[in-house]
């Protein structure tokens, strides 16, 4: 089937004859907004079992049914990357989030810095946020979003994860830098628009598992980072090779 362009992140098995049954916000979206009817098909993926056709069964405005036929794709899950980044603006944030989940982030961290300007984020927002970018992108897996955490403790709980310590301190000044290409869990780690303090800095820079790299000469915004250190790991270490 060809006709099936609509996809749809469900929180259900899917497995071939598996019937899903709709929220009235997805029975309102499909049967609503994009006028879908009984008959039609819809993509499907929960981000465990892959990507599945699915045909519209039942069709109202408050609820519907939908019949799994084919599995169309598996499962991807991304490298083990996790995105560390301070919250700053409402939009902006929604940004970062967004870049992250279709850029093959596994697991996005806001963190609260000493100079990190937002007092609390919205987690469920953002993780609406992350499963729409996962819809649109044609991703079958679903970054989780964290509850916010302050930065000595996120660190601390790491383990033995590496970490891409992105520091603004090093813009402009001569590019020493390089990330090691070591296998394994890594994070990046995104600052907050006033820079790190000079306490964390320190800390990162103690940090055996810390590697500090330079984002180019100029000083990025902290959404612009999140972007640009995103592509510069996957296409050293990531599925972008």
């Amino acid at each position: 089937m060809s006709d099936a362009k609509i996809r749809l992140y469900v929180e259900h098995p899917l497995a071939d004859g598996q019937s899903v049954v709709l929220s009235r916000e997805q029975a309102h979206y499909l049967f609503g907004v994009m006028r879908l009817a009984v008959g039609a098909h819809v993509l499907l993926f929960n981000g465990v079992d892959g990507e599945w056709r699915a045909q519209v069964v039942e069709a109202g405005k408050r609820g519907g049914l939908l019949s799994c036929e084919a599995q169309t794709r598996p499962l991807v899950v991304p490298p083990d990357l996790w995105l560390l980044f301070a919250p700053i603006k409402k939009a902006r944030t929604d940004f970062i989030v967004e870049k992250a989940a279709e850029m093959g982030a596994r697991r996005i961290v806001p963190v609260q810095t000493d100079f990190t300007n937002a007092g609390r984020v919205q987690r469920d927002r953002l993780q609406a946020h992350a499963v729409e970018a996962a819809e649109q992108c044609g991703g079958t897996y679903v970054p989780e979003v964290a509850e916010m955490g302050r930065l000595d403790r996120v660190l601390a709980d790491l383990g033995d994860r590496q970490v891409m310590f992105c520091d603004e301190a090093l813009a402009g000044a001569e590019d020493t830098s390089a990330l090691p290409a070591l296998a394994g869990p890594w994070a990046i780690l995104i600052g907050p628009e006033g820079g790190f303090s000079g306490k964390e800095r320190a800390r990162l820079h103690g940090m055996d598992t810390a590697h500090a790299v330079q984002l180019g000469p100029r000083i990025l915004r902290a959404d612009t980072a999140a972007v640009a250190a995103l592509t510069v790991w996957q296409q050293r270490l990531g599925d972008w090779q």
